[in-house]
Protein backbone atom coordinates (compact mmCIF):
# COMPACT_ATOMS: atom_id res chain seq x y z
CA UNK A 1 0.00 0.00 0.00
CA UNK A 2 1.04 3.81 -1.22
CA UNK A 3 0.99 6.18 1.80
CA UNK A 4 0.97 9.98 0.26
CA UNK A 5 1.72 11.91 3.14
CA UNK A 6 0.16 15.43 4.09
CA UNK A 7 2.59 18.14 3.53
CA UNK A 8 3.45 18.84 7.19
CA UNK A 9 4.36 15.25 7.14
CA UNK A 10 6.57 16.12 4.22
CA UNK A 11 8.08 18.74 5.75
CA UNK A 12 8.83 16.15 9.06
CA UNK A 13 10.73 14.11 6.49
CA UNK A 14 12.47 16.82 5.65
CA UNK A 15 13.71 17.45 9.12
CA UNK A 16 15.07 14.03 9.67
CA UNK A 17 16.36 14.68 6.30
CA UNK A 18 18.51 17.29 7.39
CA UNK A 19 20.06 15.30 9.78
CA UNK A 20 21.14 12.45 7.70
CA UNK A 21 22.68 15.32 5.34
CA UNK A 22 24.77 16.74 8.49
CA UNK A 23 25.93 13.06 9.35
CA UNK A 24 26.91 12.37 5.87
CA UNK A 25 28.83 15.22 5.61
CA UNK A 26 30.72 15.07 8.46
CA UNK A 27 31.52 11.14 7.91
CA UNK A 28 32.94 11.88 4.90
CA UNK A 29 35.20 14.76 5.97
CA UNK A 30 36.66 11.79 8.88
CA UNK A 31 37.15 9.21 5.98
CA UNK A 32 41.25 9.23 5.60
CA UNK A 33 43.38 6.65 5.19
CA UNK A 34 44.06 4.65 8.54
CA UNK A 35 40.43 5.20 9.67
CA UNK A 36 38.59 2.19 10.51
CA UNK A 37 35.21 2.16 8.96
CA UNK A 38 34.08 1.08 12.52
CA UNK A 39 35.25 4.68 13.61
CA UNK A 40 33.17 6.02 11.48
CA UNK A 41 30.31 4.46 12.93
CA UNK A 42 31.22 5.67 15.80
CA UNK A 43 31.04 8.94 14.91
CA UNK A 44 27.75 9.01 13.16
CA UNK A 45 26.34 7.02 16.30
CA UNK A 46 27.53 9.99 18.72
CA UNK A 47 25.98 12.76 15.75
CA UNK A 48 22.64 11.31 16.19
CA UNK A 49 22.56 10.87 19.81
CA UNK A 50 23.01 14.69 19.94
CA UNK A 51 19.68 15.55 17.69
CA UNK A 52 17.76 13.05 19.33
CA UNK A 53 17.34 10.61 16.11
CA UNK A 54 17.45 7.62 15.92
CA UNK A 55 19.65 5.25 13.68
CA UNK A 56 17.31 2.77 11.71
CA UNK A 57 19.82 0.59 10.29
CA UNK A 58 20.85 -0.49 13.68
CA UNK A 59 18.49 -3.71 14.85
CA UNK A 60 16.86 -3.72 11.19
CA UNK A 61 16.28 -7.33 10.92
CA UNK A 62 14.33 -8.02 7.32
CA UNK A 63 13.55 -11.80 6.68
CA UNK A 64 16.22 -12.37 4.49
CA UNK A 65 19.21 -11.04 6.44
CA UNK A 66 21.00 -13.91 9.10
CA UNK A 67 20.76 -11.00 12.06
CA UNK A 68 19.82 -7.56 13.19
CA UNK A 69 21.83 -5.31 11.24
CA UNK A 70 24.75 -4.12 14.28
CA UNK A 71 25.68 -0.88 13.13
CA UNK A 72 24.46 2.96 12.25
CA UNK A 73 25.86 3.35 8.73
CA UNK A 74 26.77 0.65 6.02
CA UNK A 75 30.25 1.28 4.83
CA UNK A 76 30.62 -0.55 1.42
CA UNK A 77 34.58 -0.79 0.24
CA UNK A 78 35.78 -1.32 -3.27
CA UNK A 79 33.86 -4.49 -4.66
CA UNK A 80 31.07 -3.69 -1.76
CA UNK A 81 28.21 -2.47 -3.49
CA UNK A 82 25.76 -2.44 -0.59
CA UNK A 83 25.14 -3.28 3.24
CA UNK A 84 28.78 -3.46 4.52
CA UNK A 85 28.95 -3.20 7.76
CA UNK A 86 31.41 -1.67 9.73
CA UNK A 87 34.91 -3.31 11.37
CA UNK A 88 38.27 -2.77 12.23
CA UNK A 89 40.03 -2.38 8.95
CA UNK A 90 41.82 0.28 8.32
CA UNK A 91 40.94 2.40 5.04
CA UNK A 92 43.58 2.95 2.57
CA UNK A 93 44.39 5.51 0.23
CA UNK A 94 42.67 4.44 -3.10
CA UNK A 95 40.11 2.59 -1.46
CA UNK A 96 36.22 3.69 -3.04
CA UNK A 97 34.04 4.14 0.03
CA UNK A 98 29.98 3.99 0.05
CA UNK A 99 28.38 5.31 3.16
CA UNK A 100 24.77 4.45 3.41
CA UNK A 101 22.30 5.91 6.25
CA UNK A 102 18.96 6.64 7.28
CA UNK A 103 17.80 7.87 10.55
CA UNK A 104 13.76 8.39 12.27
CA UNK A 105 13.33 11.49 13.85
CA UNK A 106 9.60 12.13 16.03
CA UNK A 107 8.37 8.79 13.92
CA UNK A 108 9.72 10.07 10.12
CA UNK A 109 12.66 8.45 8.29
CA UNK A 110 15.31 10.02 5.45
CA UNK A 111 18.04 7.89 3.75
CA UNK A 112 20.91 8.73 1.81
CA UNK A 113 24.30 7.80 0.58
CA UNK A 114 27.16 8.46 -1.25
CA UNK A 115 30.12 6.94 -2.61
CA UNK A 116 34.19 8.75 -2.59
CA UNK A 117 37.69 7.69 -2.93
CA UNK A 118 39.58 7.94 0.19
CA UNK A 119 42.96 9.36 -0.36
CA UNK A 120 44.55 9.67 -3.68
CA UNK A 121 41.92 8.57 -6.35
CA UNK A 122 42.64 6.67 -10.33
CA UNK A 123 40.36 8.08 -12.68
CA UNK A 124 38.38 5.42 -13.33
CA UNK A 125 37.38 5.15 -9.62
CA UNK A 126 36.34 9.22 -10.13
CA UNK A 127 34.26 8.25 -13.49
CA UNK A 128 32.68 5.67 -11.44
CA UNK A 129 31.50 7.90 -8.66
CA UNK A 130 30.59 11.04 -10.62
CA UNK A 131 28.57 8.56 -13.37
CA UNK A 132 26.44 7.47 -10.26
CA UNK A 133 25.90 10.91 -9.30
CA UNK A 134 24.93 12.14 -12.51
CA UNK A 135 22.52 8.98 -13.01
CA UNK A 136 20.96 9.85 -9.31
CA UNK A 137 20.99 13.39 -10.86
CA UNK A 138 18.48 12.41 -13.72
CA UNK A 139 16.55 10.28 -12.20
CA UNK A 140 15.79 12.86 -9.15
CA UNK A 141 15.13 15.42 -12.69
CA UNK A 142 12.74 13.21 -14.24
CA UNK A 143 10.88 12.81 -10.69
CA UNK A 144 7.79 15.06 -10.89
CA UNK A 145 4.73 15.36 -10.30
CA UNK A 146 2.65 13.50 -12.95
CA UNK A 147 5.41 11.65 -14.71
CA UNK A 148 5.44 7.86 -14.47
CA UNK A 149 8.18 5.80 -12.64
CA UNK A 150 9.20 4.59 -16.05
CA UNK A 151 10.69 7.84 -16.29
CA UNK A 152 12.68 7.90 -13.20
CA UNK A 153 13.79 4.39 -13.96
CA UNK A 154 14.54 5.31 -17.45
CA UNK A 155 16.87 8.00 -16.66
CA UNK A 156 18.49 6.65 -13.91
CA UNK A 157 19.10 3.59 -15.87
CA UNK A 158 19.96 5.69 -19.02
CA UNK A 159 23.26 7.47 -17.82
CA UNK A 160 24.34 4.00 -16.07
CA UNK A 161 24.36 1.78 -19.53
CA UNK A 162 25.67 5.00 -21.67
CA UNK A 163 28.97 4.94 -19.66
CA UNK A 164 29.29 0.68 -19.76
CA UNK A 165 28.40 0.09 -16.40
CA UNK A 166 26.31 -2.40 -14.78
CA UNK A 167 23.10 -1.98 -12.27
CA UNK A 168 22.84 -3.85 -9.31
CA UNK A 169 20.49 -6.67 -10.11
CA UNK A 170 17.33 -6.90 -8.09
CA UNK A 171 17.73 -3.23 -6.15
CA UNK A 172 16.60 -0.07 -6.23
CA UNK A 173 15.35 2.85 -4.41
CA UNK A 174 11.85 2.42 -2.72
CA UNK A 175 9.33 4.77 -0.88
CA UNK A 176 10.30 6.04 2.60
CA UNK A 177 8.60 7.92 5.52
CA UNK A 178 6.70 5.94 8.51
CA UNK A 179 9.44 3.06 7.81
CA UNK A 180 12.58 2.72 6.03
CA UNK A 181 10.98 1.03 3.23
CA UNK A 182 8.21 1.43 1.98
CA UNK A 183 6.35 1.17 -1.03
CA UNK A 184 6.45 1.31 -4.14
CA UNK A 185 9.87 0.11 -5.14
CA UNK A 186 11.80 2.53 -7.51
CA UNK A 187 14.17 0.64 -10.27
CA UNK A 188 17.01 2.01 -11.59
CA UNK A 189 16.50 0.60 -15.11
CA UNK A 190 12.71 0.82 -16.87
CA UNK A 191 11.04 2.00 -19.75
CA UNK A 192 9.52 6.06 -19.86
CA UNK A 193 5.66 6.19 -20.22
CA UNK A 194 4.69 3.59 -17.34
CA UNK A 195 4.40 2.39 -14.41
CA UNK A 196 2.94 4.50 -10.93
CA UNK A 197 2.10 8.01 -11.62
CA UNK A 198 4.23 10.52 -9.27
CA UNK A 199 1.87 12.19 -7.25
CA UNK A 200 1.64 14.84 -4.70
CA UNK A 201 2.78 13.28 -1.11
CA UNK A 202 5.08 10.78 -2.68
CA UNK A 203 8.61 10.33 -0.78
CA UNK A 204 10.84 8.42 -2.40
CA UNK A 205 14.62 7.22 -2.01
CA UNK A 206 16.68 7.00 -5.26
CA UNK A 207 19.76 4.97 -5.11
CA UNK A 208 21.26 3.71 -8.13
CA UNK A 209 24.42 1.19 -7.50
CA UNK A 210 26.52 1.16 -10.30
CA UNK A 211 29.29 -1.58 -11.00
CA UNK A 212 32.55 -1.06 -13.22
CA UNK A 213 32.88 -4.60 -14.66
CA UNK A 214 29.14 -3.87 -16.85
CA UNK A 215 27.40 -6.91 -15.37
CA UNK A 216 24.67 -6.72 -12.40
CA UNK A 217 25.40 -9.98 -11.18
CA UNK A 218 26.10 -10.31 -6.65
CA UNK A 219 27.15 -12.42 -4.62
CA UNK A 220 26.38 -12.10 -0.45
CA UNK A 221 29.58 -12.14 1.35
CA UNK A 222 30.09 -14.70 4.44
CA UNK A 223 28.51 -11.69 7.08
CA UNK A 224 25.10 -12.54 5.12
CA UNK A 225 24.89 -8.99 4.92
CA UNK A 226 27.20 -7.95 2.76
CA UNK A 227 26.32 -7.33 -1.42
CA UNK A 228 29.57 -7.74 -3.40
CA UNK A 229 30.16 -7.60 -7.09
CA UNK A 230 29.93 -10.97 -8.73
CA UNK A 231 33.35 -10.24 -10.97
CA UNK A 232 35.11 -8.40 -7.92
CA UNK A 233 35.18 -5.22 -9.66
CA UNK A 234 34.64 -1.91 -8.29
CA UNK A 235 31.03 -0.02 -7.21
CA UNK A 236 29.94 2.80 -6.39
CA UNK A 237 26.21 3.84 -4.91
CA UNK A 238 24.26 7.22 -4.29
CA UNK A 239 20.95 8.00 -2.72
CA UNK A 240 18.94 11.36 -1.74
CA UNK A 241 15.44 11.07 -0.04
CA UNK A 242 12.55 13.21 -2.19
CA UNK A 243 9.58 14.59 -1.70
CA UNK A 244 6.89 15.42 -4.12
CA UNK A 245 4.52 17.52 -3.61
CA UNK A 246 2.31 20.15 -5.58
CA UNK A 247 4.77 22.89 -5.45
CA UNK A 248 7.31 20.07 -7.16
CA UNK A 249 10.38 18.48 -5.70
CA UNK A 250 12.10 18.72 -3.20
CA UNK A 251 15.61 16.60 -2.10
CA UNK A 252 15.40 16.66 1.67
CA UNK A 253 19.37 15.03 2.25
CA UNK A 254 21.57 16.82 0.26
CA UNK A 255 21.82 19.48 3.20
CA UNK A 256 20.40 22.07 1.37
CA UNK A 257 17.67 24.94 3.32
CA UNK A 258 14.08 22.75 3.14
CA UNK A 259 12.33 25.78 3.65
Amino acid sequence: MIELKTSTELDAVAAAGTIVADVLGAVRAHAAPGVTTAELDALAADLIAATGARPSFLDYHPDWAPMPYPAVLCTSVNDAVVHGIPGQERLRSGDLLSVDLAVHLDGWCADAAFSTVVGRAEPEDVALVETTERALAAGIAAAVPGAKMGDVAHAIGAVARAAGYGLLADHGGHGVGRSMHESPSVPNEGRPGRGLTLRPGLVLALEPMLIVGGRDGYVHGRDGWTIRTADGSRAAHAEHTITISEDGTRVVTDGRPTS
